[in-house]
């Protein structure tokens, strides 16, 4: 049996990962990482993209994240995500509609916080069209 580690997801709503893992490749601020058993300690920021869960060296879940930050010790994962979910509950129509309405909200900015939020929202539906594209 290949050594593993543990890795949790976490969401404002809820507990989405808790399992033991051979890999997960985070979208960290600076580029994705890699996570295997006794990785060097280091927290990120995680942008918004997509979690690869790998088992038998292949890709096994993905999961979409908006953001957050990322924890690794040696023997643990911890991504705590603004948002998060499985790529499966995403349909390509409902990903590009958000990039639409996010766009939206853009355009209709009354100050410089509303359209900064907004610019967010854009970036991270872009990410998530770009995920639900590949």
């Amino acid at each position: 049996m290949a050594e593993t580690t543990e890795f949790e997801l976490v969401s404002p709503d809820r507990l989405l990962v808790s399992e033991a893992v051979e890999m997960v490749v985070v979208p960290g601020l600076e580029g994705d990482f890699g996570v295997l058993p006794r990785h060097a300690p280091m927290l990120s920021t995680v942008r918004p993209g997509v979690i690869d869960i790998h088992e038998g060296g292949q890709v096994k879940t993905r999961l979409f994240v908006a953001g957050g930050f990322a924890e690794v010790t040696e023997d643990r994962c911890t991504v705590l995500a603004e948002e998060a979910f499985t790529l499966d509950d995403v349909a390509p129509d409902a990903a590009n509609e958000r990039l639409r309405s996010a766009r939206d909200d853009v355009a209709e900015a009354g100050d410089a916080f509303a359209k900064a939020r907004a610019e967010k929202a854009v970036s991270v539906a872009e990410a998530l069209v770009a995920a639900v594209s590949r």
